[in-house]
């Protein structure tokens, strides 16, 4: 049988199920696995039109990293060591006021996302404005992406209140609709951005369109003592009154949970994003992981913007997250590796609504694939696959990334995006930016 690619691996992790296979290969034909088997038959059934060679490898699912800000990889390192609130209100908010532009979200996107790529990310889901820019940079690059419809009261250089947030947001939605890479949800930034009225018609919209509801939510505790001070309850509570509490909701942070909240959330079917990077370095807190899962939660992982954490690395990510449920529950045996690959991978394709198409190695599925080296000194020797690519592999590691079987790196160089440029573009950036953040802070002396 003739197909378009087949991989054959020293190791297949196909996260679901969990045991991995090896000496496999992976049929890919028309952008999606069709077979998944032993090497020594791939090569008697199938004649590809291009064969790949991972001998000393681990070919697994792409990440799906569940919570980004892409365009601000441009604001990378330029506020490090303070807490949100000055972080947002004296560096962020005013390097946005002053740059954000469709260029500034154009040329920030495209360094993301290769930087994603580089990184065995195949799929992302972006909080971010200027939508449109985002969405075209994703489908040119080739990779898969959930871009957020973003709602706020104030007025920014996209829109100028919730209203025409929707309303251009719609439009974005209308544009991509039917693409088989990307996909809009509705991405309120936060109950203390978003007023009643507007978190209500998201709601409303999410019901009649079918869009998931990407929200930060409980991400430290003076969010939530200035929710209750201000509207009698706390943030779950609050978006619960409005109709978002419920499986289409993606709640980013949740730091600040009570068991009887985590109760409802499983009882709701929501889905928590877990930023743990970003978590630790904004002094935010801790993300109850363990206690989620054991509830029933589906919890997936991100690694927020790159100006609060200050990369787009999903093996850290999974790293710190195994360490922090350990070192917080004091409990050695919380969220092992299996369960942390699970939240950088199918977990995350569940919240987004993309299980059926991504997240795991499946006959079906699309062939969001990459694959991971593991033959040199830092990733040797090889016990358990799954442990070694949480605890010890790194984004270095990744050769190849395939998403809809289409080769977006190769031998760690990427095909569709141009390496040298957008280092020079982000050079540039950094120049101008940094210049204004120093005059902005001497104005405020």
């Amino acid at each position: 049988m003739n197909v378009d690619l087949l991989i054959h691996a020293a190791c297949v992790l196909r996260v679901e199920p969990a045991e991995p296979l090896l000496q496999h290969s992976v049929a890919v034909d028309n952008g999606k696995v069709i077979d998944i088997l032993p090497t020594d038959k791939a090569n008697s059934r199938y004649q590809a039109s291009h064969v790949e060679h991972c001998d000393q490898h681990i070919l697994m699912p792409g990440f799906v990293n569940a919570h980004t800000h892409v365009a601000m990889n441009l604001l990378r390192g330029i506020a490090d060591d303070l807490p949100l609130q000055r972080w947002l209100t004296d560096h962020i908010w005013p390097a946005e006021a002053k740059w954000l532009s469709e260029s500034f979200v154009h040329d920030g996107s495209q360094h993301a996302i290769a930087e994603m790529l580089r990184s065995g990310t195949t799929c992302f889901n972006d909080m971010y404005l200027y939508p449109d820019i985002t969405a075209r940079v994703a489908q040119q690059a080739g990779i898969r992406a959930q871009i957020g419809i973003v709602v706020i009261d104030f007025p920014t250089a996209w829109a100028k209140d919730a209203d025409e947030y929707l309303h251009k947001g719609l439009a974005v939605f209308d544009e991509f609709k039917g693409d088989s890479r990307i996909s809009l949800s509705l991405a309120p930034h936060a109950p203390y951005t978003v007023s009643e009225e507007p978190l209500r018609r998201v709601a409303t919209l999410s019901n009649e369109l079918g869009l998931k509801i990407h929200i930060h939510l409980h991400e430290t505790a003076q969010e939530v003592e200035d929710s209750v001070e201000s509207r009698g309850v706390r943030g779950i509570e609050h978006l619960s009154n409005c109709g978002l509490l419920g499986p289409d909701l993606n709640a980013v942070h949740m730091t600040q949970l009570t068991q009887e909240e985590i109760k409802r959330l499983a009882i709701e079917n929501a889905s928590v994003i877990h930023c743990p990077s970003s978590n630790m370095k904004l002094a935010s807190g801790f993300c109850p992981t363990s206690d989620l899962l054991t509830a029933g939660v589906n919890v997936a992982l991100g690694t927020d913007g790159a100006a609060s954490n200050n990369d787009l690395d999903m093996f850290s990510e999974m790293r710190i997250a195994a360490m922090i449920a350990k070192g917080h529950s004091g409990d050695a045996t919380a969220l092992p590796a299996n369960d942390v690959l699970r939240m950088a991978t199918i977990n995350g394709a569940r919240a987004l609504g993309l299980d059926d198409t991504t997240g795991s190695i499946s006959k079906g599925k699309a062939a969001d694939l990459i694959a991971v080296r593991i033959d040199n000194i830092e990733t040797t020797p090889v016990y358990d696959p799954a442990s070694q690519i949480v605890y010890a592999c790194g984004r270095e590691n990744v050769e190849h990334v395939w998403v809809a079987g289409k080769p977006l790196l190769h031998h760690r160089s990427l095909t569709t995006l141009d390496e040298k440029a957008l280092i020079k573009s982000a050079r540039h950036w950094q120049h101008r930016i940094a210049a204004s953040d120093a005059a902005h802070q001497n104005t405020e002396k």
